[in-house]
């Protein structure tokens, strides 16, 4: 459902041109996993902000479902962010102003695809039954991130990507959050990308490639 094919990025700074992607090129089947690794400043954070219509590649390609992400008006990427991807990371993002519950429901509102009987089935598999009325201040950092993936899959996005997912959490936190969301992937039916440091969670997922030099690596722990 995702091809890239060829895509580059530069960034200017005070000392020139910065090159990050260089002709990157990924594949990602619907329904699969993918860990994407890389030292800091690889890159991998820059695909994701393409890949979610962030930001723009200087050229290439990205295809969702073999139609083209570039080009598309902002109305149109607004669109696909709210639609078509959820996005899980690290820091949590949760709106503090807002209760469990509403935080929870809050992409598939603005989607337009608020299903009760899923949400609720979220709330039971990720554990936050009897936290719907706390304020994210109120939870820990592994509760954060439950309710965070929850929120990204709560309108079912064709495509998940997780930046640093677990990367704040200890090791068993990050075991427990991880499987969680690898199985709540799979029941919503949607395809997940998930940059990561570890290679020991990188192996939990189908696939696993190498941003190295601006360009992917496959195989990458294989």
């Amino acid at each position: 459902m995702l091809v890239v094919e060829q895509l580059c990025k530069s960034f200017t700074t005070a000392q020139g041109t910065l090159p990050v992607l260089q002709g990157v090129d990924l594949r990602l089947a619907r329904g699969s996993s993918l860990a994407l690794m890389g030292e800091s400043g690889s890159g991998k954070s820059t695909l994701l902000h393409l890949l979610a219509g962030l930001d723009r590649a200087d050229s290439g390609r990205i295809l969702i479902d073999d139609e083209p992400l570039d080009g598309r008006s902002e109305a149109a990427l607004a669109r696909w962010r709210r639609q078509g991807i959820g996005l899980v990371f690290q820091q949590y993002n949760l709106i503090s102003s807002l209760d469990v519950a509403a935080n929870l429901a809050f992409q598939a509102r603005l989607a337009g695809r608020f299903e009760a009987r899923w949400q609720d089935y979220l709330t039971r598999q990720l554990g936050l039954a009897d936290l719907l009325q706390r304020y994210p201040e109120q939870l820990s950092g592994g509760q954060q991130q439950r309710v965070a993936i929850g929120r990204a899959l709560a309108a079912r996005p064709a495509l998940l990507l997780a930046d640093e997912p677990t990367g704040s959490l200890d090791e068993a936190s990050s075991d427990q959050v991880l499987e969680l969301m690898l199985q709540l992937v799979a029941e919503a039916g949607s395809s997940v990308l998930m940059v990561t440091h570890s290679q020991r969670l990188a192996l939990r997922l189908e696939q696993r490639c190498l941003l190295q030099d601006g360009r992917v690596q496959d195989g990458a722990g294989r």
